[in-house]
């Protein structure tokens, strides 16, 4: 299953933590026993037969099949255990649910949760990972996802930054000042600011020298230190707005919310630990929903 999934007994390997050639010699073992080829092989690639694809479908049944027969016996005697790969972004992870994973690690002890916390966008078949939590639209069909909550944006400045310059009061008022952007860790693409009033729309790509990050909680801090007008997560920066450190700007001017899902491999089936996780994580990210 991991070897089809990931398309490469290397990166099956490293996700399961075996030597490679133990990996390949598994999958030969299992050919040599049905007397089928499961896997057509090249230097660059690993092609899943026609034979193997029946295989797995057959594989993926069984292997949900056992997980529940597992849960069912054991009950409420044992808690879910084992590894546990979660990727998120930088934000997410430092401001909502590291704080609270002291209640995760109280409620599930034995699950060894490793953490990636980073912006980029994970290849979670590739990589081995379990889930992701992952904002923006989910084009690609190999993923499932749960939606955990709905974000909204918000344009702001530090009072160091606006001190002597006019007020922006449309979109277009931002070709005067300077931008703190965000751009893309895997792409390395800088994203618009989004502008929405109505049914009237605007994107503003930054014509002037500025500063561009591709780290959240890096945006945010150069937002703060009055490098420039950001535009970022609500909940981040309503704090800052509170306490006088930065300056709403255009707030009749709301892109529509960003969504915020769990997203897992369609093929990997859903473990007692991943079901475990994304329960949690949705109750954490509940009271940050504006769609509520």
């Amino acid at each position: 299953m991991r070897v089809s999934e990931a398309g490469s007994f290397a990166k099956a390997a490293d996700s399961l933590n075996l030597p490679r050639s133990t990996v390949s010699k598994l999958v030969q073992d299992l050919e040599t026993h049905l007397g089928a080829k499961l896997v057509e092989r090249t230097t660059r690639s690993v092609t899943i037969t026609a034979e193997g694809a029946a295989y797995r479908e057959r594989a993926l049944r069984l292997l949900v099949d056992l997980e529940d027969m597992d849960g069912h016996i054991a009950g409420t005697r044992a808690s879910p255990k084992g590894r546990l790969r979660v990727d998120i972004g930088s934000v997410m992870a430092n401001k909502i649910l590291i704080p609270r994973l002291p209640e995760f690690q109280e409620l599930y002890p034995e699950i060894d949760l490793m953490f990636g916390v980073n912006d980029r966008s994970a290849d979670l078949i590739g990589e081995g990972i379990d889930c992701v939590i992952r904002g923006g639209p989910l084009a690609d069909s190999m993923l499932k996802a749960r939606k955990l909550c709905e974000f909204d944006f918000v344009a702001s400045a530090a009072p160091t930054y606006l001190a002597g310059r006019r007020l922006p009061r449309h979109p277009d008022d931002l070709a005067e000042h300077r931008i703190t952007s965000y751009f893309s860790a895997s792409s390395g693409k800088r994203f618009a600011l989004v502008f929405q009033k109505g049914d009237e729309r605007h994107e503003y790509m930054p014509v002037t020298p500025g500063i561009s990050v591709n780290e959240s909680m890096a945006h945010l801090n150069c937002i703060l230190a009055g490098l420039g007008i950001g535009q970022t997560f609500g909940f981040l920066v309503r704090p800052y707005l509170e306490d006088g450190s930065l300056v709403e700007l255009l707030p009749e001017w709301k892109p529509a919310h960003r969504l915020l899902h769990l997203v897992y491999p369609a093929e990997r089936f859903p473990n007692a630990r991943l079901r475990a996780f994304a329960d949690w994580a949705a109750e954490i990210f509940k009271p940050f929903d504006m769609h509520r």
